[in-house]
């Protein structure tokens, strides 16, 4: 964890300012340097969708502090052990797949939180130099940073009740699983769609809490209309994407 790089994403959360993040579903430390040496904020790693394993992180954190660029991990599920152990490998922040309502935003936090915040276990780990710097660690009341995805529509009706909870600084909207629970699977102008949108955008605002919005086309066009629009956390394609698109046009009749 370094904490200079904590606290300038938080504070631009907490201004709404754009924050824009890689997004990694391959796990190479020297694909994460690539991605460190462009113009991203921070990094997020995939562990819903990716192919990571907890072992992994290490390497891939030592490339990010190298290049200082803060980090994220998005959680494979609401497993609490999983969340302890990536903040003591020492990221910066956890991304919360598919939270439905304050209750279980409320626990995952708490378990994050050092005490006397929270009951998150306190011990030699990676993220305090394996104790190294345990006082320092334990005296620097910061927090990770904490977004948690709206990806389904149960979470609408709870919506204000989870802009609310304490120590939350940024909500990340899951569009296809989004719409998905809405029947309308990637049908993102359909206008029920697009009215949910609009309302965790207004909520967000009203609350002050950073709304963010995953655009997967590494378009540059794109990605300025997005922070037009008001997102202001923006994960922008994913690594497997840009490989991907790269290897079509190897063989593109029309790149002749």
């Amino acid at each position: 964890m370094n904490l200079s790089n904590l606290k300038k994403i938080r504070t631009k959360f907490k201004k709404r300012k754009t924050v824009i993040s890689s997004w990694s579903q391959i796990s190479n430390p020297n694909l994460t340097e690539i991605l460190c040496n462009k113009n991203f904020d921070c990094l997020t790693f995939d562990f819903e969708h990716g192919l990571f394993n907890i072992s992994d992180l290490p390497n891939l954190l030592r490339v990010a502090e190298i290049k200082n660029k803060a980090t994220f991990v998005r959680l494979p599920n609401k497993n609490i052990e999983i969340c302890k152990q990536v903040l003591d490998a020492g990221v910066d922040g956890i991304i919360i797949p598919n939270i439905t309502n304050e209750s279980e935003l409320k626990k995952i936090i708490s378990i994050n939180l050092l005490p006397p915040k929270g009951k998150r276990g306190v011990g030699f780990s990676r993220s305090n130099k394996f104790g190294k710097e345990f006082n320092k660690y334990i005296k620097s009341k910061v927090d990770p940073i904490i977004i948690a995805m709206i990806e389904d529509i149960k979470a609408i009706k709870n919506l204000n009740k989870i802009l609310e909870v304490e120590n939350l600084d940024c909500i990340l909207i899951g569009p296809y699983d989004l719409s998905a629970s809405m029947g309308i699977p990637g049908k993102f102008q359909n206008n029920k769609f697009k009215k949910v949108i609009k309302n965790i955008k207004s909520e967000c605002k009203n609350h002050k809490i950073s709304c963010g919005l995953h655009l997967i086309d590494p378009n540059y066009k794109k990605l300025k209309k997005y922070i037009r629009e008001g997102y202001n956390f923006i994960p922008y394609s994913t690594d497997t994407f840009i490989i991907n698109q790269a290897v079509e046009k190897l063989f593109s009749k029309k790149g002749k």
